[in-house]
């Protein structure tokens, strides 16, 4: 009994001075948000009602750190109220979000495998689709140098539906078989740049008339761009960044499309003492697009990956979820302010005028010529925000908006009826007291 007890004491002790040592946490995140919409994500017909409701993600994170060595794991709930009944026994809502572990390879190098977030530069081509509840992780292996403020990542996934026995068909839709990515980030004073290389598969595939696969294949584009232009002039912030795509689509067609941006940001005035502030900026992004009358080639740029929510307008009528990809492309001029009355409160008010980037050219037959052309503008879109922290955990985040849709989009969404007022409105309130992030989804 004696040695029984001795061991269990050791155990323990050892069990302590390991703790001792390592760092273990225990944290969590949750958002619940209101919507209204009234032609958010799509045009709502004149014969549809708004809808409403709320939704929630919870999320509870640990993380473990010895020794250059970090086990990271994020599980998460992700729902709408009502959508299961008081009493249940299980349902699908509850899933894992990140599951990953990174270990020191030297003084600067890092290797980081598992399922992960890729979040980087404004989050244009890859974000962690933070402002949509069920966010986006890859199963991806990354190799990190990073030292003083240069950074080199390279990294890859390769993805299969199950652990079969024979075969090697994915079918898992809008997601990659296997991609592969380098990407450097550097900064010198006042000027910061990044470069990317993505390399992204697709699963292409062809069935006989009796639903055999008789051809399959991996198709692969190219997506190189600088994600990142950056150059800070006093009070002023000249920014942008460009990507071109290449290679070929999942429809085995060959892609040659980029996205192009440029803006300038001021700020007018300034009071440290209040923490205030206004700060304006104007600017433009244009993603390539196709006309429908072109078979043979894809010019429609597509931000894979990307949080298309903090682009083009908060109504999402452009790439998220995959709308308006493999379309006419986009044109997007706006101007944003921001008026940051303290620390713990601002409003911002953004404007957007949206036109086609190709020519939308419906077939029309009854035309002599066969062809109509229509205007290339889209519409304009006003989006109002504010952002209030009430305390070291809670932040009260919420918008309006509205867009005014032109023939021509309309034509593009679909023939239909449309109502004249397409709106939406949303608050949301966020814990997540251990994140430096307490707003999500608007960028100026």
């Amino acid at each position: 009994m004696k040695n029984i007890l001795k061991f269990g004491l050791s155990l323990v002790l050892a069990f302590s001075a390991q703790l001792s040592y390592a760092q273990f946490s225990v944290d969590g995140q949750i958002v619940q948000r209101a919507e209204i919409r009234n032609g958010q994500g799509r045009l709502i017909g004149a014969d549809q009602d708004p809808a409403a409701f709320i939704a929630h993600r919870v999320r509870l994170q640990t993380r473990y750190e010895i020794d250059g060595f970090t086990f990271y794991a994020s599980i998460q709930d992700v729902r709408t109220w009502g959508n299961t009944p008081q009493t249940k026994a299980t349902d699908p809502f509850l899933s894992l979000h990140e599951a990953w572990a990174e270990t020191s390879l030297g003084d600067y190098w890092k290797i980081k495998l598992g399922r992960q977030e890729l979040n980087y530069d404004n989050v244009r081509f890859l974000g962690n689709l933070d402002w949509a509840l069920q966010a986006r992780a890859h199963d991806f292996a990354l190799i990190k140098y990073e030292k003083e403020k240069m950074k080199i990542h390279l990294g890859g996934g390769f993805n299969q539906d199950a652990q079969a026995l024979s075969g090697n068909i994915f079918f898992n839709p809008n997601q990659y078989k296997a991609a592969q990515m380098i990407r450097y980030e550097n900064q010198w004073g006042n000027f910061k740049l990044s470069a990317l290389l993505w390399n992204d598969g697709r699963q292409f595939f062809e069935s006989d008339s009796t639903g055999n696969i008789r051809n399959d294949k991996v198709n692969y584009s190219q997506t190189i761009g600088l994600p990142t232009i950056k150059y800070q002039l006093g009070n002023t912030l000249l920014s942008g960044f460009y990507y071109h795509q290449t290679g070929k689509d999942i429809s085995d067609r060959d892609l040659n499309a980029f996205d192009v941006s440029a803006q300038i940001t001021q700020t007018l005035s300034s009071n440290s003492e209040k923490g205030s502030s206004f700060k304006a900026t104007l600017g433009f992004e244009i993603l390539s697009g196709t006309d429908n009358l072109s078979t043979e080639q894809n010019n429609s740029f597509n931000p894979l990956y990307g949080t298309n929510h903090a682009h083009n307008g908060y109504m999402d009528l452009f790439f998220v979820g995959g709308r308006f990809t493999n379309s006419v492309g986009l044109q997007d001029y706006y101007l944003k302010g921001r008026y940051q009355f303290n620390p713990n409160f601002f409003t911002q008010l953004d404007g957007h005028v949206f036109y086609s980037e190709a020519e939308p050219v419906p077939m029309n037959p009854v035309l002599p010529v066969g062809i109509q052309r229509l205007s290339k503008y889209l519409g304009t879109e006003i989006d109002l925000s504010f952002g209030y922290i009430l305390n070291r955990a809670v932040s009260v985040q919420g918008g309006y908006s509205q867009i005014f849709a032109s023939d021509t989009f309309e034509f593009l969404q679909g023939p239909a009826e449309y109502k004249n007022t397409q709106n939406w409105a949303y608050v949301m309130f966020i814990f997540r007291p251990t994140m430096k992030n307490r707003f999500i989804g608007i960028l100026l």
